[in-house]
């Protein structure tokens, strides 16, 4: 059974520039981010996801604290804290990186923006990764400053959203390929704009660059996505889950290497020339192999929705044996009518419809493992 409680807003939990704008949009509450609120509902889960995924919405994720590196060595020292080759990101283009450990474990799984030849953004996941990369920096060596930029995010997703960039910003934002980024302006409010989001949709997220203009951004995109029917939605747990998006601190963190989740493998570039931290880690696990694996997973029975959302880990046991792991996220997709979400397994059980137990409040739920993505395996959609 679920339980309700009273959440007291602290004056040390940081506020978003658009904090004000989401409880006028009709937030219903809020959740601790990277140190900061961040809201988690404004209607119920399925009209949040329709909307998502039949027109436009907007988004308060300003909780992805920006950290920026700038100086001369800003390259190689960005280099060295991801296993991606950023050799072949110039500058205006983003990647989704990497971040890692000595051991190969994962340090974070942010966006990257290269805003110049010396100047990138790393929009952070939950975590103190900022302290991580400080760490680093102070024992490099290397002529760098890092510091949390004046950057406040704002998503806008969903397969009517090109129409609102264009009224907003021009054919130049609106026509950005897919992980490209630029510096833009509305009502002399200066942003970035890069063609990303968490959704598997069409998305762009708009990075504010005065805190001090939130509440007029807000409504600039509001007024221009009137036409088209734009409303406020929380991060939808069930579209993430259906693209094979991970959530950083529940589903991996820093004991998992990427050969260890399901579709990051690729993010590995072993080949480059450069150096990184973890490399020599990664490259013995590459030979290896792994012990254990994410995955996805089909779980039967009732909607888990309400009672049955899932607000805890629950174990996974091998049917009528002994627990093998856990389920870090699960969802009822509206789109597939079936419950769906990711479980740590041994590796000998990370083949497709294998059988799985979830032990539960409500008792054991039978489960499988299914293929990731559960939609759109080609990324056709956020591409178009």
């Amino acid at each position: 059974m679920s339980e309700t409680f009273t959440f007291y807003v602290q004056p040390w939990y940081r506020k978003s520039p658009y904090f004000e704008a989401t409880k006028r949009a009709g937030c219903k509450s809020w959740g601790l981010y990277n140190h900061m609120l961040l809201p988690t509902l404004y209607d119920d889960p399925a009209t949040e996801y329709w909307a998502l995924v039949n027109g436009v919405t907007m988004w308060d994720v300003s909780v992805e604290r920006c950290l920026e590196i700038v100086g001369p060595d800003a390259f190689e020292f960005t280099n060295m804290l991801t296993c991606r080759d950023l050799t072949t990101c110039v500058v205006g283009q983003c990647k989704y990186v990497l971040l890692t450990f000595r051991r190969g474990g994962i340090a974070n799984d942010p966006v990257l923006l290269r805003l110049g030849e010396d100047r990138f953004w790393l929009a952070l996941a939950d975590s103190d990764a900022s302290l991580y990369a400080k760490g680093v920096a102070a024992c490099a060596g290397m002529d760098v400053e890092i510091h949390e930029a004046d950057v406040s995010p704002m998503q806008v997703q969903g397969p009517r959203l090109k129409e609102v960039m264009r009224d907003l910003f021009g054919d130049d934002i609106a026509d950005l390929r897919y992980y490209w980024s630029a510096a833009a302006e509305v009502d002399a409010i200066p942003v970035v704009v890069s063609r990303t989001g968490w959704t598997g949709e069409v998305g762009y997220e708009i990075y504010l660059r005065d805190s001090t203009r939130g509440d007029d951004l807000w409504r600039r995109v509001e007024e221009a996505g009137k036409p088209y029917g734009i409303r406020a939605i929380a991060p939808s747990e069930a579209r993430r889950i259906e693209a094979g998006i991970f959530n950083y601190g529940s589903d991996i963190g820093p004991e998992d290497t990427p050969f260890h989740v399901t579709g990051l493998e690729k993010y590995v570039e072993l080949e480059q020339e450069q150096d990184f931290i973890g490399r020599e880690a990664l490259a013995r696990i590459a030979e290896e192999g792994v012990d254990r694996k994410l995955v996805g997973i089909e779980i039967a029975g009732d909607p888990m929705t309400d009672e049955g959302a899932l607000n805890d880990f629950w174990p996974v046991h091998e049917p009528g044996g002994g627990r093998i792991g856990r389920v870090t996220a699960g969802a009822w997709s509206p789109r597939l009518e079936c419950n769906i979400g990711y479980a740590w397994v041994p590796a000998s059980h990370r083949e497709a419809g294998t059988r799985l137990e979830l032990s539960t409040a409500a008792g054991l739920r039978p489960a499988a493992v299914h293929q990731l993505p559960f939609v759109d395996p080609g990324k056709k959609i956020p591409v178009s």
